[in-house]
């Protein structure tokens, strides 16, 4: 029993890990590292993807074919009609052979007594038929000898007798109207429809896209293909000042690609290409606990810090120098972020925690133990205040120097996947599991605004670079959140409500990114497609697909060049002019 225990674990968690496009990388970590099976003696990389599904399925079935195969008293044939689900989960062989014989007896009895109800009733009909042939014989004679106008008006009679039948019967029953207003005896049904009643037109948050307004498709011609990484590139980032573009991998790697100004294409590849390689660990390339998850540059564009699945920070220099390794987590690190003035370097990892880093000195200044479970995403919200959101669905804000939050936000009831402060420091935004974004304040307890026209769990969300504290400090306040229903919402912070819903994607959306101007979102999804929206009308300008699932998007500080990373280990960058 243990051993098949100990497979199902297995089983288990490879069918969360086996499917990386997924995007269930925190909830598969959280169940191996319950589970301890880093301690299982057998290799879940030879276990087929949805093994456990067909392991548990093969199950159930040989649990029937048992139940069912050894009654042979009767015929099979129709055997597996007299199991239910439940029956099969709920009760044991004998139990289940039994209902199968009672089951079986009574459908015997039940068609024996059909069959003699059907004898007597076939031979009540012949028995009247008989009779009335036999009054029929002087009733034709009689009819023969009717003068014409008699019969004649015996059977206007009848026609009025059947005409006022059929109006009795009028009104009793509506007739039943299907979905394009047609009635089952294809009449048409006029009249308008009532308040209450679904009108049958599009949502008016829908964005259609008619065949007069299809988006402009962007040829591979015109996508530059870096290509390096030999496993998913799960993030991206461009460097702030320059031309640099870091990248993270499940390779073990971090690359520094130097794209060259002007015009993307695909014969920009035909030369070299200029790319540092980051490596994370020395010898097998393909151990998980090696994978690069989150990447930020500092403010000045001159260094850079990396995440990893072994619970190490990493910062390099823009030239792929290692200057320091941050080392205290006990656990994969997920999300990382400078503040700044660039004198701090914040963590949050598995280990339920969050690390404030002295990145002069390689030493951490603080760590924050105060969810009790993994932090998911931290932010700053000025140079030594930072909030934190964890699977505890709990939002923490913490100050550098104190030994307990200084506010905390409860309010969402699942995982509170990401979080971000505004461009003042004033408002946090946070989104969930349970399909709702929220903004909070520090003014208050309870959030400010709670949206919740998302179906599904809602895994990111991004301000808009304008309102006060911006470059477009003109332009109104937006907040985007993308989900896992393929939408993306945005919203009006200052009216508190929906303004569009992006209706593009179809499978989940795991990223988007607004241009420096504020005007266009990229969208990056796991259908393989990156879109690029226009803000203000809310339809699609452009759009490439790749050949793999969509990890991350970000904008260059020109706002002219988008990169997306894929699962399909390439990351492309694509040149936007309107």
């Amino acid at each position: 029993m243990k051993a098949i225990y100990e497979e199902l674990k297995v089983l288990e968690l490879f069918s969360m890990f086996s499917d990386s496009d997924k995007g269930f990388t925190h909830s598969a970590f959280a169940l191996g590292y319950e589970a301890g099976i880093n301690k299982s003696t057998i290799d879940g990389n030879l276990v087929p993807p949805g093994a456990l599904v067909t392991y548990v399925q093969k199950g159930i079935q040989y649990l029937e074919l048992e139940a069912n195969l050894t009654s042979d008293d009767l015929d099979t044939d129709e055997d597996f009609q007299f199991l239910q689900p439940l029956d099969l989960i709920t009760k044991d062989v004998y139990e289940l052979r039994k209902i199968i014989k009672e089951r079986k007896e009574n459908m015997q009895k039940d068609k024996a007594k059909g069959k003699e109800k059907e004898n007597a009733e076939n031979d009540r009909e012949r028995e009247p038929e008989a009779a009335i042939e036999k009054e029929k014989e002087p009733a034709r004679g009689k009819e023969k000898e009717k003068q014409p106008k008699e019969i004649e008006k015996e059977q206007d009679s009848e026609r009025i007798d059947k005409e006022n039948d059929r109006g009795k019967g009028k009104g009793k029953e509506k007739p039943q109207v299907d979905a394009t207003g047609t009635s089952q005896n294809g009449d048409k049904i006029s009249g308008r429809l009532e308040e209450n009643e679904i009108d049958g037109g599009p949502e008016p948050m829908n964005i259609c896209t008619s065949s007069t307004s299809l988006p402009y498709e962007i040829p591979s011609s015109d996508v530059f293909f870096l290509q390096g990484h030999t496993s998913e590139v799960f993030a991206c980032t461009w460097n702030p000042t320059g031309s640099l573009l870091a990248s993270g991998s499940g390779d073990s790697t971090a690359r520094i690609w130097t794209i060259a100004e002007g015009p993307c294409s695909s014969t920009m590849q035909d030369g070299p290409l200029n790319v540092v390689v980051l490596k994370h660990f020395k010898g097998k390339t393909n151990e998980k606990s090696k994978d690069v998850t989150t990447l930020d540059w500092n403010v000045e564009g001159t260094l850079l810090a990396t995440g990893s699945y072994d619970g190490q920070a990493r910062v390099w220099n823009k030239d792929g120098e290692l200057f320091s390794t941050l080392n205290k987590h006990k656990g994969p690190i997920f999300s990382l972020k400078w503040n700044k003035k660039g004198d701090y370097l914040l963590s949050g990892s598995v280990d339920k925690t969050a690390i404030v880093w002295d990145v002069k000195t390689g030493e951490w200044k603080q760590q924050f133990e105060f969810h009790s479970a993994p932090t998911l995403d931290v932010d700053w919200k000025n140079n030594v205040t930072f909030a934190t959101c964890s699977t505890d669905s709990m939002i923490h804000v913490c100050k550098v120097g104190e030994n307990r939050p200084i506010k905390t936000f409860s309010g969402h009831q699942g995982e509170v996947n990401a979080i971000k402060w505004d461009h003042t420091g004033s408002l946090l935004a946070s989104c969930s599991d349970d399909s709702t974004a929220k903004i909070w304040s520090m003014r208050q307890d309870t959030c400010m605004l709670d949206l919740k026209e998302h179906a599904k769990e809602i895994y990111t969300v991004k301000w808009s670079p304008t309102g006060s504290g911006t470059n477009n400090p003109n332009k109104e306040l937006v907040l985007a959140s993308a989900s896992f229903d393929s939408t993306i919402k945005l919203w009006s912070v200052e009216a508190g409500h929906l303004l569009h819903s992006l209706n593009g994607h179809r499978e989940p959306v795991y990223s988007v990114a607004f241009s420096p101007n504020g005007e266009y979102l990229a969208s990056g999804s796991l259908d393989k497609c990156m879109h690029i929206w226009s803000v203000k009308e809310a339809k699609i300008v452009r759009t490439f697909s790749g050949n793999g699932g969509i990890f991350e998007v970000c904008w260059n500080k020109e706002g002219d060049k988008i990169a997306a990373c894929f699962a399909n280990n390439v990351v492309c960058v694509i040149d936007f002019r309107i």
